[in-house]
């Protein structure tokens, strides 16, 4: 792990200026939740270029912006974008944020993203809970010299997505009558979509989602203690049985109808998670 740690106080403390209040969760935004932010009571809005050590999205749907506030009556610290190693950004920049979210006291992380629905029980605009992941990038955060004030050498990545924060999020979606399919999520660094040979193979090793985010944030998050959540829209359906092509427009129309639930969803999880620390 190559963690700068004096950047990384310099980072803390150039975002507590601006804090009220410790968040206690933690949110990633991935395409389709950008909407969150209108429930978010805003505090303070910094760019990521302001804040030492966070560098800037360079996809057009990822703003850039660390929002704090409250949501659902919950203190959040909200990554209005994220940061992929696509873009030509090191797994050490990609995941410097979540460190920085955790020392600021943020004990949840949840996790956004879009992906491909490689399980045909699961249709385009459907929204899952992350059960679990397979790290199929190549890299991995945790490599390299492992500072023990960050977190242990050999994490155990047995509960990497918490399951009573699942469970909670599982209880919320119920509540709201939003259906939530439950599935594992295959992470690969992209930027090109998948082969049908690859969507084949993947299909075989269980996945039932692809994307190209959330794996290095989440072993970031299980190395310092965060409790984690991810939750993934379906924006383009990948049967390797039922392959088509690509439709960009199609698959923006997906995220943008899943947008609403996942947003209510968020919300209610947030009030769930509650602002008292355990």
């Amino acid at each position: 792990m190559a963690v700068d740690r004096e950047r990384m106080i310099e980072a803390r403390a150039c975002i507590a200026a601006h804090l009220q209040t410790p968040p206690r969760l933690a949110i990633i935004i991935g395409t389709g939740l950008e909407g969150i932010l209108k429930a978010v009571r805003t505090a303070a809005a910094i760019p990521y270029t302001a804040i030492p050590g966070f560098v800037r999205p360079t996809v057009s749907a990822h703003a850039g912006t660390l929002v704090l506030g409250t949501l659902g009556g919950t203190p959040v610290v909200v990554m209005n974008g994220r940061c992929h190693l696509y873009e030509g950004y090191t797994v050490d920049e990609v995941t410097f944020p979540v460190y920085v979210m955790r020392v600021l006291g943020a004990t949840h992380l949840l996790v956004s993203n879009a992906c491909g629905g490689i399980n045909s029980a699961l249709r385009a605009g459907s929204i899952v809970v992350v059960e679990d992941h397979i790290n199929l990038m190549g890299v991995n955060p945790l490599m390299g010299p492992n500072d023990d004030r960050m977190g242990p050498r050999y994490p155990d990545m047995f509960r990497a997505y918490d399951p009573a924060f699942r469970d909670l999020a599982l209880a919320a979606a119920a509540q709201l009558g939003i259906p939530v399919g439950r599935g594992v999520y295959a992470g690969v660094t992209g930027p090109n979509l998948e082969t049908p040979a690859e969507y084949r193979w993947l299909k075989s090793c269980g996945a039932d989602v692809v994307g190209m985010s959330t794996v290095p944030e989440i072993i970031a998050g299980v190395h310092c203690g965060f409790k984690n959540c991810g939750l993934s829209v379906v924006t383009d359906e990948c049967w390797p049985e039922a392959l088509k092509p690509v439709n960009i427009a199609e698959i923006i129309h997906n995220a943008e109808r899943a947008s609403g639930p996942l947003c209510r969803l968020v919300e209610a999880i947030a009030q769930r998670i509650g602002p008292v620390v355990e």
